[in-house]
């Protein structure tokens, strides 16, 4: 509506001539007339009280000037409450700006001149040019009045500039005292108002987290907590560190215990991990706080302090020591009733597939065999019974001897162990089937129920450590595979235990000149899984003493890879501890010094997601070199080690890796399918499924032979249909080559591995936690198959069995406060990311109801659906309690 034409160009008029005596306006004459004929009455007159306070500002009569600066400012704040737009006030006195800065600059020191500061700080907020920062400069000389009466806009814009001032003042090393005020009075109002991301900013900004501290109340504890450990994860060390323990002295301090321990886990912190026990006095939750040690897989011993009656403590440590998990685990079973054993053939499918393959070689080849012994083993893990191993001697089908006697010589070894793999967890029974096989006078036998004893024994802890009363009388046999045997069993066994005992039986095989290559090889791995990331100086000096007593050919060996991977594991996830050692591995002989340097390196910084290090692996696998180097296999591993513990990296390294394959040399290909089968372990995406797949025809045979193992690593415990399909396809493809059928066979066990049940994924709670003895397992198994040929498809290939390490059941399991199992209705769906979101978002979308217990598949999170119980911890993945709601009232 175009404004009546009397009344108002009349006004206008005599305004504009006023204004152009006073303010030479910066407009041509012309824009004014279009401007002004638009403004509303009201408007119209709010530019005229503005500039009329403008000229009273500048009168000399202090109470004139009192007056006009007052209703300024009452203008300018009924104004800011709001900003959807740039408000009225403050566009009306833009020009005025320059005006009432000089005069500003002018006035005698006064109370009027604080106010006169105050509004110009905000008028600044429009106003002043890029990195003048005038608006904390006039905020630092004003009044020290309430900040938040001028509005968020104002507050958020202070922010930004306290940032800034503060960088200059370290630089220039002057006080910091004036801007520590306003940056307490900023966090308060950010923290009333539901802004904890911005106050968490502020203070990282001016590295001051302490003052959280203080700001924090129940009300918004948990949203600035989880923004702390979200933000951790993009930051450099040694700032990361120092968010996450604020993260957990808050808390403590709200007595939110289950998070707390996480965090303490997620440092390694193991003071912090007895301080939660100490502070906690309700023995239920102590429970809880058993079940989420026993998860992250640590070995911890709990004393007196933490728990003071000898009964509750013995039934803790029970919980701690895993004792419960082969009984969670086919509770499991039984609900989803996937009991029934399976055997090769109902996973192989051959009937699915056309003539061609299954009319191929039919007689019992042993490769064949051996393949079937995998396939049964990680299909049947856990359950305790199978058609090949356990059945009884004296059925007519043939007896289990039957079956170990159908694969030749180191065969036999993989057979025998996988009992232990079928047994899995379940120590009594295990030991019992395992025991007639130590009787026989044939030695891969003798062999592969020593590394079956280790498999049962794996992540349980047992005080009458019966593993090691087994298995330390034949560590020091003439027979070297027996001797592996033992000491593979123990490095399974006992991965991150820690235990002296162990290290004095093993070291000194390490510097045995007599010694086989391949038992000093499992030797060195041994140690670096019992020890993984304890930094361990002794275990390092022995490992690196063995290193350099290694002549050339044995360098040349493929077992020599597992010396600098025991090495590794010591520091797995340890940072900078690792350089030392660095430093010593620069002096080994040349043909293995880079792959110790890029093993080292990758190890130390597993799961920190350090963007440094992940570049100087990719420089790593730019080089073009030789035939002879084989450093650019780790460094294609590490890349995917680094990059693994946060969603945004993990599809960054996906992305490099393409590259990576595209023009990268030889060697470099061979390891990217494994680098990409650790990134996407047990979750199965579909753009890394369809990469693998391509890889999987590849003319070179390692490259293929890569790709299906990583089929099966992505698949592993899925039951993924699309991945059975295409390795069923594949088995039709390969048929005619044993070695890549043998892959093939492999692959298909992983993706069925305990019928579905179980992951391999080496992180935990909602992927913040990282088991190191999981990734230990993987890790090693992926730098067997950078030289797939002589160690998987040769005799070593129950490096196969390390992955037990990593084998969970990817369970939510509910039990009631006698940690009996119960039902109850839960929600799973994919989770959603809700950090710093505003209100109470959805964390879960998508959602299903099912009863427990439930499966939860990569990316998926659970909520219950009942407000019956509440659960003792927020994060429903294993063994979770509940505990009965009392104010709970049937509807």
């Amino acid at each position: 509506m175009a404004p009546g034409p009397d009344p108002n160009s009349v006004g206008d008029g005599a305004k504009r001539d006023e204004a152009t005596t006073k303010v030479p306006s910066k407009d041509p004459k012309k824009k004014d007339d279009k401007k002004e004929e638009d403004l509303s009455e009201e408007d119209l007159q709010l530019k005229q009280n503005l500039e009329l306070y403008v000229e009273r500002v500048q009168d000399p009569n202090p109470d004139l000037q009192k007056a006009a600066l007052e209703s300024m400012r009452q203008e300018i704040r009924a104004s800011t409450s709001s900003m959807t737009s740039v408000p009225k006030p403050l566009k009306f006195l833009r020009p005025h700006y320059g005006t009432l800065k000089e005069f500003h600059k002018n006035m005698v020191e006064s109370d009027l001149k604080k106010l006169l500061a105050d509004i110009l700080s905000v008028l600044a907020l429009t106003m002043s040019a890029e990195g003048e920062r005038e608006s904390l400069g006039y905020r630092l000389t004003g009044s020290e009045g309430d900040i938040g009466s001028w509005g968020h806009e104002y507050v958020r814009n202070l922010a930004g500039e306290i940032a800034e001032e503060y960088t200059v003042r370290q630089g220039e090393e002057s006080s910091i005292e004036d801007l520590m005020d306003l940056v307490q009075q900023i966090v308060a109002f950010h923290m009333k108002h539901n802004a904890e991301t911005e106050a968490v900013d502020l203070l990282m900004d001016v590295e001051d987290l302490d003052l959280l501290l203080e700001h924090v109340d129940r009300t918004n504890f948990r949203r600035t907590c989880n923004y702390l450990t979200s933000a951790a994860k993009y930051l450099p060390g040694p700032d990361d560190m120092l968010v996450l323990d604020i993260a957990y002295m808050i808390y403590i301090k709200f007595e939110e215990y289950p998070n707390a321990l996480q965090i303490a886990l997620f440092l390694d912190n193991m003071q912090y991990v007895k301080q939660v026990f100490t502070s906690c006095t309700d023995l239920l939750r102590k429970k809880q706080f058993c079940y989420m040690i026993s998860r992250h897989g640590i070995t911890f011993e709990l004393d007196p302090e933490m728990v003071e009656n000898e009964v509750d403590r013995e039934m803790l440590q029970d919980i701690v020591n895993n004792t419960k998990l082969s009984e969670g685990y086919l509770t499991l079973a039984r609900d989803i009733e996937v009991m029934e054993a399976k055997t090769p053939e109902d996973i192989y499918k051959a009937h699915l597939l056309d003539g061609r393959a299954s009319s191929g070689p039919s007689a019992d080849s042993a490769r064949q065999n051996l393949a079937a012994t995998f396939v049964n083993a990680f299909v049947n893990a856990g359950f305790g019974q199978d058609k090949l191993m356990t059945v009884p001697s004296d059925s007519t089908s043939g007896s289990a001897g039957n079956w170990l006697f159908k694969n030749k010589e180191h065969g036999k070894t993989s057979a025998a162990a996988s009992l232990g793999m079928i047994l899995l967890w379940d120590v009594d029974a295990g030991l019992t089937h395992l025991d007639k096989y130590f009787h026989t006078n044939d030695n891969p036998i003798i062999a592969g129920a020593l590394l079956g004893v280790g498999i049962v024994n794996c992540g349980i802890k047992n005080d009458c450590d019966p593993a090691l009363a087994l298995l330390g009388e034949y560590i020091d046999k003439e027979d070297s595979s027996v001797r592996i045997g033992a000491i593979m069993g123990l490095g399974i066994a006992y991965a991150g235990s820690q235990n002296d005992q162990i290290k004095s039986s093993l070291s000194p095989i390490l510097n045995d000149a007599k010694a086989p290559l391949d038992v000093i090889a499992f030797a060195a791995l041994s140690l670096g899984m019992i020890y993984v990331g304890s930094c361990n100086e002794e275990v390092a000096q022995s490992i690196i003493f063995a290193l350099m007593d290694r002549s050339e050919a044995e360098l040349g060996e493929a077992l020599t890879r597992f010396l600098p991977l025991g090495l590794g594991l010591l520091y797995l996830g340890k940072q900078e501890s690792v350089e030392a050692t660095a430093e010593v591995s620069k002096t080994f002989n040349e043909k293995i010094r880079k792959y110790c340097d890029m093993t080292l390196l990758s190890c130390a910084y597993a799961g920190t997601g350090n963007v440094l290090k992940v570049q100087d692996l990719l420089a790593q696998c730019g080089e073009h070199l030789e035939k002879g180097d084989i450093h650019q296999g780790p460094a294609v591993l590490g890349l995917a080690m680094v990059a693994m513990s946060e969603e945004l990296g993990l599809d960054m390294a996906i992305r490099s890796l393409e590259r990576v394959l595209q023009y990268g040399e030889q060697n470099v290909r061979r390891a990217v399918p494994l680098a990409l089968g650790l990134l996407c372990i047990s979750n199965p995406k579909v753009t890394v499924m369809d990469t693998l797949s391509r890889l999987s025809h590849d003319t070179d045979s390692e490259v293929a032979m890569s790709a299906i193992v990583s089929l099966g690593l992505i698949g592993a415990g899925t039951n993924n249909a699309r991945i059975a399909g295409m390795l069923r396809n594949l088995s039709s493809y390969y048929y005619k080559d044993a070695s890549l059928l043998f892959c093939v066979r492999i692959a298909q066990g992983l993706v069925h591995m305990g019928k579905g049940l179980l992951t391999l994924s080496p992180f935990h709670s909602e992927r913040l936690l990282l088991s190191p003895t999981a990734l230990a397992g993987i890790v090693t198994l992926l730098h067997a198959c950078l030289d797939m040929k002589s160690i998987i498809l040769g005799k070593y290939h129950y490096v196969l069995y390390f992955l037990v390490l990593a084998m969970q059941p990817r369970m939510m399991l509910t039990v009631d406060e006698n940690l009996k199992p119960i039902s109850v209705p839960v929600r799973v769906g994919q989770a959603v990311d809700v950090v710093g979101q505003a209100g109470r978002p959805k964390t879960i979308t998508g959602f299903q109801t099912h009863s427990t217990p439930v499966l939860l598949a990569a990316g998926e999170r659970a909520e219950l659906a009942t407000d019956k119980y509440i659960p003792l911890s927020p994060i429903l993945e294993g063994f979770i309690i509940l505990k009965e709601n009392p104010d709970y009232r049937e509807e």
